[in-house]
């Protein structure tokens, strides 16, 4: 082999060296670029505080926005949404990390449920997070839940947990990343997220029901709030039930609701001819409340108002001392206050018709009879044969009720 041969082949071992590193270098570049996002932030340098809506798609939608300093439901005309939830939601988004990334194929998103919205069983759930002006922050599709085999299987059955959740940025739509949470309230409901705030009644005074019947209509008052209760108008057969009264109390302590209603027509939900009931209380408050038709679910539709009527100034005490009036009346603007936030708060809510359980509703609308004591029926004496009419016999003649022969008629003695 001459020189000019050596550096030949010299020159193509360098070629073939260079074009070899060049691979080796692109392909570790491949396998450490994934592996690099592993414990790092989904969404570094989050600004939390600046996500002014969230958007969830899948086969339906849900808009949480905020508006005029209050987060709402969109979806259920702007209803207040739980705001202690939607921290805590943009906390966790903020820590997310990284527990996994692979790169994935277009063949591949359905499998993971990565597709868009509306392509089908792959179908993901399309996450948006935006300022108020509109621009977005964060995009992400969430995909199949990863689940983990227990340890310890349920004697129930369900041996597996979801623990974390596989998403695609979409800024970066190559790789499948891994968090390890799952995410599992971020469905496109709106009913969780509502917020659950509803109106209390405290020390009611007196309660009323206006039936589209009026036979079955009544009024329950009392003069403290330790007395009983007394039914107005009571007739002279008439007696309260104070065990049935009690549970109509009770129920109205802590009231709750299903869901807030969808806008359908008042024909549709019976609020066109509702049932009305009213509560006043010794704390000046007046709740008026209007109650269509049982649904199918064992629920009613529910409209209320709210309204009160507190006193300017405080009742001086005959013998009320100087410094005892200060704090009386300090006391007395401070609980005004308290009930006036109260009305406030509650005189909001009849923006709306609200699904309540027919457990808060049932007690509430009986029909007057109901409400009193069952009347016992009488029964006949327990002894029959003094039920049976005495037998009848001659005047002046004894029975002779002794053993015959069957068939034969007794024989009657002769007076004498």
């Amino acid at each position: 082999m001459n020189r000019k041969q050596l550096i030949l082949v010299f020159l193509a071992l360098a070629i073939f060296g260079g074009a070899s590193l060049v691979l080796l270098k692109r392909s570790n570049q491949s396998w450490s670029e994934p592996q690099g996002k592993m414990g790092q932030k989904l969404f570094p340098n989050f600004p939390l505080n600046d996500v002014a809506s969230l958007h969830l798609k899948s086969q339906e939608e849900l808009h949480l926005v905020r508006k005029g300093g209050m987060w709402r439901v969109q979806e259920r005309g702007d209803y207040p949404a739980n705001f202690s939830q939607i921290g805590e939601l943009m906390v966790k988004l903020a820590g997310l990390k990284i527990s996994q990334s692979e790169p994935i194929g277009s063949s591949q998103l359905a499998h993971m449920e990565l597709e868009p919205p509306g392509k089908g069983a792959g179908s993901g759930t399309l996450l948006e997070l935006k300022d108020e002006q509109g621009k977005m922050i964060q995009s992400m599709m969430l995909g199949k839940k990863h689940v983990e085999e227990s340890s310890r299987p349920s004697p129930y059955g369900g041996g597996e947990y979801p623990d974390g959740r596989y998403v695609m940025l979409a800024n970066d739509s190559k790789d499948v990343l891994l968090i390890s949470d799952p995410l599992s309230n971020l469905e496109p409901n709106a009913e969780p997220w509502l917020n659950r705030d509803f109106f209390k009644i405290e020390k009611p005074q007196s309660i009323s029901l206006v039936s589209t019947n009026a036979t079955n209509s009544w009024k329950l008052t009392r003069e403290t709030e330790t007395a009983p209760w007394v039914l107005a108008d009571a007739g002279a057969d008439e007696t309260l039930d104070s065990n049935k009264v009690s549970s109509i109390a009770g129920t109205l302590s802590y009231p709750s609701f299903v869901d807030v209603a969808s806008n359908a027509a008042p024909a549709q939900t019976g609020l066109d001819t509702p049932l009305l009931v009213t509560i006043s209380t010794f704390d000046h408050f007046t709740y008026n409340l209007k109650i269509g038709r049982k649904t199918a679910e064992d629920n009613y539709d529910l409209s209320l108002s709210v309204a009160a009527d507190f006193p300017a100034e405080r009742t001086v005490g005959k013998e009320e001392k100087p410094e005892d009036k200060l704090k009386l009346d300090k006391e007395f603007q401070a609980n005004t206050k308290t009930l006036q936030d109260k009305l406030n708060q509650e005189k909001s809510l009849g923006q709306w018709v609200y699904v309540v359980n027919s457990g808060l509703v049932d007690p509430l609308i009986r029909d007057r009879a109901q409400l009193l004591v069952e009347k016992k029926e009488e029964k006949p004496a327990d002894n029959p044969a003094a039920a049976k009419p005495a037998a009848q016999s001659t005047p002046g003649a004894t029975l002779d009720v002794s053993p015959t022969v069957p068939g034969a008629l007794p024989e009657i003695e002769s007076p004498k």
